[in-house]
């Protein structure tokens, strides 16, 4: 039977030698027999040699080392010996490629509408990546080359994460195909077949690590086995699930599901514990390309993705991340008063600008951040990753810098504040946030809610971050649960103790005030826009015993233990009190000082008083007024001292929050009596007014009217507005100008709004005299097709 011999080039026939040929024309030598399908050794030799002295450079001399075989398959065989008339002989693959069972196609039904997305709450992501939550069933079709038969065929599904995917670590997973799907494991089953397609229902573990997995499918059958292309369309992106009682952040109720995962658009809490303002913020965790943008965060980390899948750790990368001092991280903080190389925090209203502007800049941190824009950043990651979270204000918020738990506050010998000493200090309100998890590493009690701080004020474990801090053993006192403690307790409940230079050198303290710290701690309520106070979660009644225990236990664990004295008797105090709302910036201030005196004797108080313009964090910029003066008080008198602060006095200084502090201090001259406290107050800025033009309707134009008056007796220089909004238009700047003294003035944006359904528009404005000041409207957008009716 004639055989055909090919060059080796040429030659797919593998496991045995094969017949040779010069590739000078074409073979017409015909084999008088069929060729043994042996191994013949001397034949072999003989004709290596041959060739070998006709072209010693194309076959050199050989060891039995350099001799490399190719991949066995039975089917190799089958063709061999055919006629095919100078083509090449068919290999085979035709009829293997008929018996292999390959995946043609992987149907992930990640319709936003669809099933997997509705049931797994993922479908307001405005992408139409695959996106789901850990620990639910999922459904997927998967199109074969042939109708899948159980009896015979094997398939599986594999999914990887991270840059060195490993089983062991959780990263790669083995998902096999069983009959009947049990809870808490990876598996698929089989739920539908047609033809040769069939349907999938797959189970996650409650634990998996979140992230973005690759998708493949291998098949195994007699035939051999074969593996499906890896399609980045199919990638498949893994989340926390608050749906589900045994993921760690499960959550139960609903309606705080709806705000604490669902909800993209917020309030955040500012200004002082009398005069709380309140701004909008769009966190804006569904919108296109801020899910990639977080994973973006957890991977430029450098973490392993293998403790992705522990909220704990997960909370302690972000709040280490969003910050930028140490890691390059989102934002970078400044609190200096200029912000000429990038935006001044005042002007950003929502996180989705900033996440996408780091994710493009390839993870250059973007300028400039305060706290609340440090949480509301940390708010909308958090959600995107479905962890529960919120936006937490503190009012009179203390910084401890020395692991204390008290505030410290040193004066020299006249009671005038020692400023190089004083490094505690006390913000007018700081913003952090509240994460909803199990605690299983700490003792029972101590899940729910956490604290975690993502702006940098202090390392924890060398790196600027802070918690996740249970709640209830900050209420408690339990100083010593991790993760930062010490630190969230000194925030919400340290004491402030006032200490007094001696002649030696030497301190002595002189007062403490009990009830100054942590007042007012305010989040967004569930399902409104009302203020929810929560100081409740954070600490006991001030003053009730519960409260005094719990100080008393975490100063145990401070650097300053010996502080908590027995208190001195007292018959005179002193008290700051402002009326209404405050002042407005641009006037003038008006405080009043109430002096009581509790004794059946006659008293003399002197009494100092120091006002400075801050910075909300506590730190002053300057002083701009002192006075001193005597006060006589009658037996049981109550006497009410009037004090105004003029506009000509703070004008050139006031910055950011036009936060002021008025630092009181006195001298009982019968009893030698201690009086001290401080009072933050600010000046209330004008509102942006916000009036929607024309019919909201997707796809469709409209616009939006902005007005300002400006209420400063001098001119704006360089005015910036800032307009956004979700589903109606993406942030905007628009560069005004000036506006002139008390000059009111208006401006039109339009706009086509992208998405159906009540939508906030978000406007600021921003310049170098005038900060703080924004506005918010509702618009209600109809869908198209409801629009044209």
């Amino acid at each position: 039977m004639p055989v055909e011999t090919r060059s080796i080039r040429d030659r797919s026939a593998v496991g045995r030698f094969p017949s040779v040929t010069l590739g000078l024309g074409e073979d017409t030598e015909e084999e008088k027999e069929e060729p043994e399908p042996e191994y013949n050794a001397e034949k072999e030799n003989a004709c290596r040699q041959w060739l070998r002295k006709v072209c010693p450079c194309c076959c050199p001399k050989s060891n039995d080392d350099d001799i490399t075989d190719t991949v066995v398959t039975a089917i190799d065989d089958l063709d061999k010996g055919e006629e095919t008339n100078g083509e090449k002989p068919v290999t085979g693959d035709g009829e293997l490629d008929e018996l292999l069972l390959k995946v043609q196609s992987i149907d992930l039904m990640k319709s936003k509408s669809g099933q997997n997305r509705t049931e797994h709450h993922t479908n307001l992501y405005q992408s139409d990546d695959f996106v789901i939550r850990r620990g639910q069933t999922f459904q997927m079709w998967i199109t074969l080359s042939r109708p899948f038969n159980p009896d015979t065929d094997k398939l599986h599904l594999e999914l990887k994460t991270g840059p060195l995917p490993a089983v062991a670590k959780g990263t790669h997973v083995i998902i096999p195909l069983v009959e009947d799907l049990e809870d808490n494991r990876w598996e698929a089953a089989v739920v539908k077949q047609v033809d040769k397609r069939i349907k999938l229902s797959v189970n996650s573990l409650p634990t998996a690590a979140i992230g973005r997995y690759q998708l493949i499918v291998e098949t195994n059958c007699a035939s051999g086995k074969a593996v499906s292309k890896h399609e980045p369309a199919n990638d498949i992106y893994m989340l926390f699930n608050p749906w589900f009682e045994d993921d760690t952040v499960f959550m139960d109720s609903e309606d705080e599901r709806q705000e604490y995962v669902l909800n993209d658009v917020g309030r955040i809490y500012y200004g002082t514990q009398n005069q709380i303002g309140v701004r909008t913020w769009n966190y804006g965790q569904f919108n296109d390309g801020i899910l990639a943008a977080c994973l973006y965060v957890l991977e430029k980390s450098g973490t392993p993705p293998s403790g992705w899948g522990d909220p704990v750790n997960v909370v302690r990368i972000i709040s280490a991340m969003i910050n930028s001092p140490d890691d390059l991280g989102v934002l970078e903080g400044n609190w200096s008063g200029d912000y000429s190389l990038g935006t001044s925090p005042t002007v950003w209203s929502g996180s989705v600008e900033i996440l996408k502007e780091y994710y493009k800049n390839s993870g250059t941190p973007v300028k400039y951040g305060q706290c609340w824009i440090f949480a509301g950043v940390v708010t909308t990651v958090l959600r995107c990753l479905g962890i529960p979270s919120r936006t937490v204000t503190n009012f009179s918020s203390a910084h401890d810098t020395d692991v204390s738990l008290t505030t410290d506050v040193y004066l020299d010998e006249n009671l005038e504040p020692i400023a190089y000493l004083n490094a505690d200090s006390i913000w007018n309100f700081h913003v952090w946030n509240d994460c909803w998890m199990a605690r299983p590493d700490l003792p029972p009690g101590n899940g729910g809610w956490q604290a975690v701080d993502a702006t940098p004020q202090e390392t924890s474990q060398g790196t600027f971050r802070c918690g996740p801090a249970s709640l209830a053993a900050v209420r408690n006192g339990q100083v010593y649960l991790k993760h930062d403690s010490p630190f969230v307790f000194a925030e919400v409940n340290s004491d402030k103790i006032y200490w007094q230079k001696n002649v030696d050198g030497t301190f002595t303290q002189i007062y403490s005030e009990k009830k100054t710290v942590g007042h007012f701690i305010s989040t967004k309520a569930v399902g409104s826009n009302e203020r929810n106070d929560i100081t409740h979660l954070y600490k006991h009644p001030e003053g009730s015993e519960e409260e005094r225990i719990a100080v008393e236990t975490a100063c145990r664990y401070g650097t300053k233990a010996e502080a908590f004295s027995s208190p001195t008797a007292e018959d005179v105090s002193v008290e700051v009190t402002m009326e209404g709302e405050g002042p407005k910036m641009g006037g003038d201030a008006e405080l009043s000082l109430i002096l009581r005196n509790s004794s059946s004797e006659q008293r003399k108080v002197f009494l100092h008083s120091q006002v400075a313009v801050m910075y909300y964090t506590g730190v002053n910029k300057a002083t701009v007024r002192k006075d001193s003066t005597d006060v006589d008080l009658l037996p049981n008198e109550e006497k009410v001292l009037e004090w105004t602060l003029e506009y000509k006095d703070y004008k050139d200084q006031l910055i950011d929050q036009a936060a002021l502090m008025m630092t009181l201090s006195g001298r009982v001259k019968e009893t030698q009596q201690v009086l001290a406290t401080q009072f933050s107050f600010r000046l209330r800025t004008p509102d942006l007014i916000l009036k929607p033009i024309g019919k909201p309707v997707v796809g469709e134009k409209m616009a939006v009217e902005i007005s300002f008056t400006n209420p400063l007796p001098q001119v704006l220089k360089a005015v910036i507005f800032h307009v956004e909004g979700l589903g109606l238009l993406t942030a905007r700047k628009i560069n005004y100008g000036d506006i002139g003294s008390r000059a009111t003035v208006s401006l039109t944006e339009n706009f086509v709004p992208t998405l159906p359904g009540p939508r906030k528009l978000l406007a600021s404005l921003d310049c170098r005299q005038l900060t703080q000041v924004h506005g918010v409207t509702d618009i209600t957008v109809q869908d198209k097709s409801n629009g044209t009716l």
